[in-house]
Formats: C-alpha cells, structure tokens, sequence
C-alpha cells in the first residue's frame, strides 16, 4: 500500500494539471475566457501591435513556461511552452536580445549566478528534454545583452532520481 500512494498522488496531480494546461486553451478564446480557465498568469507582457502576453511559468521548481499571446482585440492567438530544446535556437538572438526580451520569453529563472569566465550574469532555467532534467543557461553582459547561451544535463536532479 505504501508503495501505492506515490503513483496515486503523481496520477491525481497529471489529471488535475491537464484542466490548467495553457496548451488545451482552444485559439480565439477571449482574455476573460482565458483568465476564468487558467488562473492569473505569473506575468503578462505588451506585445507588438497592441496584443498581450500572458504568461504561465511553474519556476522556479517547474520545469515549463507557457505564453498564451493574445492579439489587439484580446483574443487567443498563439500558445507555445518555451523551455523546448527544439525552440532556443529559434528563438534566442545573442547579440540582439536584451533583458526584457528574455523575460517575455521565459519569465525569471530559477538561479542567477556569475562566473569568472564570463563577465555578466547567467540566468538558468530547469526543463526537461525525453523526461531528463535538463539546465538552460543564458549569459547576460554588463549591458544587459544576451551575449549566448547553452543547455546541459541538470545533475542535481539527476541524482535525486536516482
């Protein structure tokens, strides 16, 4: 029985999570609609053209941030989870993005540190790539310009799994 309650636990928090899933929102929805559904999100953001985003980040112990991009009239029109191994070379401009770009992107991360190799702040993610917790960095100049970026396996959590 006690090896039970472990897998009944992860089973009932899934299914709770899949009616809060920012991916299932059906495009078009209206922001009300979106805000009834979802919750407030943890940031929202101007978007070009007098749209919106908003987003729903699980950090700094999760491991997604979803933005749910509305347009001018606040409707749905964009949903994506960021923190994919297959969307930071799409998305991240070193040399052109700067410290709100990031932020609209990603949300705060989870850890800010230094090291003496670079000069600026490392802004560090949690996700996961085919279920393995992964770290995505992004190194940040004095400036506050994304000066590049990279991804690694996340060992601390690879040994709590263990």
């Amino acid at each position: 029985m006690r090896r039970l309650w472990p897998v009944a636990m992860a089973l009932v928090l899934a299914l709770s999570g899949c009616a809060l899933d920012p991916t299932r929102l059906p495009l078009g929805s209206t922001r009300a609609e979106t805000l009834q559904k979802l919750g407030n999100p943890t940031a929202t953001y101007a978007m070009p053209g007098g749209g919106e985003r908003l987003q729903y980040s699980r950090a700094p112990a999760g491991v997604t941030v979803n933005n749910v991009d509305l347009d001018a009239s606040g409707r749905v029109v964009s949903i994506r989870q960021e923190l994919e191994d297959g969307m930071f070379d799409i998305t991240v401009k070193p040399g052109v993005w700067r410290v709100d770009d990031v932020l609209r992107s990603y949300g705060r991360p989870f850890e800010v540190s230094q090291v003496l190799a670079f000069n600026g702040d490392i802004w560090t993610w949690h996700y996961q790539s085919l279920n393995n917790p992964r770290l995505f960095h992004i190194y940040i100049d004095p400036d506050g310009v994304v000066d590049h970026y990279h991804t690694a396996d996340d060992q601390r959590r690879l040994m709590t799994d263990q």
